[in-house]
């Protein structure tokens, strides 16, 4: 009997690649769309074509993190991920398997590799005096 992986036994939504997360921000942005009109808003950027983006709805729909609807002959796709829900979930996974369940040592990492700005900075205190009321 096959034994489950971390990732599987993970009770977040299935992930997504990056490419599929550029057809979701499209699509967490304003929907319904077609597949044409996330074309027009992601294509030109990636250097894609329509078919690479109906590729990725058609994987999307498959890991039930877009809904389809018929209208006419062509299709309407709708998110089934919150933004935040599967933004949360990935951060969590991020957290988990790079650092042991423990944010302090992310946020070592970025302070040490100076990726975190005066604003970053300035946010984080923010939310931690909130966190501690």
């Amino acid at each position: 009997m096959p034994v489950a992986s971390d990732e599987t036994r993970d009770s977040g939504p299935e992930r997504i690649s990056e490419a599929e997360y550029a057809v979701m921000e499209s699509l967490w942005e304003r929907s319904p769309q077609t597949a044409l009109e996330i074309c027009e808003e992601v294509c030109s950027r990636r250097d894609w074509s329509l078919a690479t983006v109906k590729t990725l709805l058609s994987r999307l729909v498959a890991k039930n993190a877009v809904a389809t609807e018929p209208d006419g002959r062509r299709f309407l796709y709708t998110p089934l991920l919150e933004k935040d829900e599967y933004t949360g979930s990935e951060s969590r996974r991020l957290v988990d398997r790079l650092f042991g369940g423990r944010a302090a040592p992310l946020f070592a990492q970025l302070a040490e590799a100076e990726a975190l700005t005066e604003d970053d900075l300035a946010e984080m205190e923010a939310l931690l005096k909130e966190l501690r009321k």
